[in-house]
């Protein structure tokens, strides 16, 4: 294909469009203002004819930038798949005809809002250039597992199946982590149906663990290749050319090239010392859950004794959520996941192992996850196991015994209980390194609230080497998300991590039990296949998979002013040895983070840039003052903003005539340069929306919402200097399901602009 450049447009008249708006008027908006070479319109544009109409031109010809006025760019992406040319889509259906009464005296604002669309999707165009890969690695079928517990060798095995070599790398001397260390494990299945007259016969029993099993299977596969007793000690280059260097305790060390890794470092438990209330470290008959594993597995299916004594234990208790759950300092904020059902499992080894045993498990809240969890409960009723719903306040030595005094909390009472031995059921700390962002330039960041969550997650985190060393300049690990853990974004992207091409699995991740762990390694390994494929396309990882672009800049305008390679949020920017930025396009999300904060305006996608977005809200044609009327500017998120206006004109609801839509990759893009010159080019109000940032909600980038909206907390000065109201911009967090919310957003901003009168800039 020739560098030349050839405009096609084509509108669509189908759902509806062709009956609300001037299809015609749309197709000369789109020659006479757009500078189409060519415009054609088709009753069905997303049908095989209608696609056929455009592939026809592409291969006859030599079309190479394409603007369809359709529905959003969100619909019928399959159908209009032209991966070889430029294109932009303006949003007719959920945009316009969808978002507006079907009423005749708006039916002129209505082909204004069209025209617009049409307008700025063709200004877009005249942009953008067609994204290229930058063929920088081929396809690399190595992939680095660190860790060798059960999340670990699951990985290595699932991506060895899919035809991957494995270098499984363990710091110890044998594989299988502290799942080696159990003498039963949890069941992975629900109860079988009941047999007879018996309902109760097949309810789930603890298992062998099958770590023995695991470890044959990695130790049997030649694909896999293990090193034990030994350390990433350097990780550096990027998806599909990652170099790692493997060190062992000797002192040897090889290097070798990986597609892509997983990071299955697992966890360390809960240190129970931080515990003195209940006697731990005072007596040895308190054990923690990890201890009593080890003593069920000396007993090997004979009675469990007590570590002062030697006597057979008579009655037990399991004391729930020791340190978890709680505020208090050196405790952690969280629910360990696993606890519940290991302590019903080790009240079995009582119930089954020492007869006449009185087993007794004082909970505040039970929780079983899992397919077997409540079939596991009712297996540890049926054996006569004791539950009490209560808090456990002290445990002290009581002559030949334990006193347990606890709070009642169904009699709403103080009690106590005797008993031979105490299980305190302690939690997982993540082994995750040490945090690159935990320093005071991260904590400028957070609200009170989150600094709080952040000084008590580094007050109980356990001291740690660093897992990858990392050669990044923004540090040797992997950004934890919260209370350690090296999640990126909980909710959309499982397993992915805050850098690209790692991805976390098991316990480091979230903390769960053996089985959530296996299921996890398995997605891991599946994310880290696919990271491997596409980077040999150089194709963007989540969420914007498949996006070829990637940023460049201009060397010669750079000021290395470092915002860009700070406020990065996946470290893929590095500094050249001039200081200059060295943009790694395997490691770019395709955020635009970068391009806004870049003060000069020096950084651009091929398909995204200060000047496609730029473009578009200098072709919206602004009414003069005496028209009455306004135009809002609405920079929406392409994730959650967008689609949730997408949905609220699905659903009926109605937006604002008033209002311009530019989708956005992430508010974190958004350049101060579009807000100063929409308000110069006489824009009546802004609206941003990204993503929200709450207890269950994350902005899909990570922190694109908080740097927006500290960007445009400064933007005050500006609307100042220009004698231009403060509400006149304003910042909002939506969620996707946001669909009345959105709209009303709008509107809002439309109220403020009757309120204090047009802007004075109009011309």
């Amino acid at each position: 294909m020739s560098d030349e450049k050839k405009f096609a447009g084509y509108i669509c008249t189908g759902c509806g469009i062709g009956d609300r708006l001037d299809a015609g008027q749309l197709e000369t908006t789109a020659t006479r203002d757009g500078k189409m070479q060519s415009c054609k319109q088709h009753e069905m544009l997303c049908s095989a004819e209608g696609v056929k109409m455009i592939r026809d031109d592409i291969d006859n010809d030599g079309v190479t930038h394409i603007m369809l006025g359709a529905c959003s760019r969100r619909a019928k992406v399959e159908a209009f798949n032209f991966t070889e040319v430029a294109m932009t889509r303006a949003n007719l259906r959920e945009g316009v005809i969808w978002a507006r009464p079907d009423e005749d005296e708006l039916t002129e604002t209505t082909q204004e809002m069209a025209d617009d669309y049409i307008r700025m999707a063709c200004a877009e165009l005249k942009s953008m250039n067609i994204p290229k890969p930058s063929g920088e690695q081929g396809l690399n079928r190595n992939i680095l597992v660190v860790g060798g517990g059960v999340s670990g060798m699951t990985a290595a095995i699932e991506a060895a199946a899919a035809g991957y070599s494995i270098h499984l790398v363990e710091k110890t001397g044998s594989l299988g982590g502290h799942a080696a260390g159990l003498y039963k494990r949890v069941p992975f299945r629900a109860a079988a149906p009941g047999v007879g007259n018996d309902p109760h016969a097949q309810l789930p029993d603890a298992e062998e663990p099958g770590v023995d099993e695991l470890i044959a299977r990695v130790e049997a596969d030649q694909r896999i290749t293990v090193h034990l007793n030994s350390t990433v000690t350097k990780t550096s280059g990027a998806p599909g050319r990652f170099s790692a260097d493997i060190s062992t305790e000797s002192g040897g060390t090889t290097t070798e090239n990986f597609g892509a890794i997983v990071q299955a470092s697992g966890f360390k438990p809960y240190d129970a010392a931080q515990l003195p209330e209940f006697a731990y470290g005072k007596t040895p008959d308190v054990l923690t859950n990890f201890e009593l594993e080890k003593l069920a597995k000396e007993a090997n299916g004979g009675p469990l004794k007590r570590p002062s004594d030697g006597k057979e234990v008579k009655s037990v208790a399991f004391v729930q959520c020791a340190g978890q759950r709680s505020q208090k300092e050196g405790h952690l904020a969280y629910c360990s996941g696993f606890c519940c059902t290991e302590s019903i499992k080790q009240a079995i080894y009582f119930k089954d192992q020492n007869p006449d045993c009185d087993t007794t498990i004082i909970y505040s809240d039970l929780r079983t996850p899992g397919a077997a969890g409540e079939d596991f409960y009712r297996a540890g009723q049926e054996k006569m196991v004791i539950f009490t719903k209560g808090q456990v306040a002290e445990v002290s030595s009581s002559g030949d015994a334990l006193s347990v005094k606890f709070k009642d909390l169904i009699l709403d009472e103080d009690t106590e209980m005797t008993a031979d031995l105490v299980v305190l059921a302690t939690g997982m700390v993540p082994n995750s390194g040490p945090d690159p962002y935990a320093s005071s330039e991260s904590q400028e960041e957070m609200s009170d609230e989150e600094k709080e969550e952040a000084n008590a997650a580094a007050e109980v985190a356990v001291s740690v080497e660093s897992i990858l060393n990392l050669d990044y300049r923004q540090g040797t690990d992997l950004p934890q998300l919260k209370y350690g853990f090296v999640d990126s974004h909980f909710i959309c992207f499982p397993y992915e991590t805050r850098r690209t091409g790692i991805y976390a699995a098991g316990p480091v991740r979230r903390p769960m039990d053996m089985k959530q762990a296996m299921d996890d390694a398995a997605g891991a390994a599946m994310k880290a296949i696919k990271e491997c494929e596409l980077a040999a396309h150089g194709a963007a990882a989540h969420p914007r998979v498949g996006d070829l672009s990637y940023p460049s800049f201009r060397k010669e305008g750079c000021t290395q002013c470092k915002r860009c390679t700070v406020e990065c949020p996946f470290g893929a920017i590095n500094e050249d040895e001039e200081r200059y930025p060295l943009f790694n396009e395997s490691r770019c999300r395709r955020c635009g983070t970068c391009m806004g904060a870049c003060p000069v305006r020096v950084i651009s996608f091929d398909n995204y840039s200060v000047e496609t977005v730029g473009q578009q809200i200098k072709n919206v044609e602004i009414p003069d003052e005496f028209d009455e009327k306004p135009r809002i500017l609405v920079l929406a998120c392409e994730n959650d903003a967008y689609p949730a206006l997408d949905q609220a004109a699905m659903s009926g609801e109605k937006i604002s005539q008033w209002a311009r839509i530019i989708p956005v990759r992430c508010l974190g893009s958004v350049s101060m340069s579009w807000i100063t010159d929409s308000l110069n080019s006489g824009y009546d109000g802004i609206v941003l929306m990204g993503c929200r940032r709450d207890e269950d909600y994350q902005c899909h980038f990570v922190r694109g919402s908080k740097m927006a909206a500290e960007r445009m907390s400064k933007v005050g000065d500006t609307l100042e200097s220009l004698n231009l109201e403060p509400e006149r911009v304003a910042v909002h967090e939506v969620a996707i399901t946001d669909i009345q919310r959105a709209p009303q957003l709008i509107q809002d901003m439309a109220d403020v602009v009757e309120k204090v009168g047009m802007s004075p800039f109009k011309f």
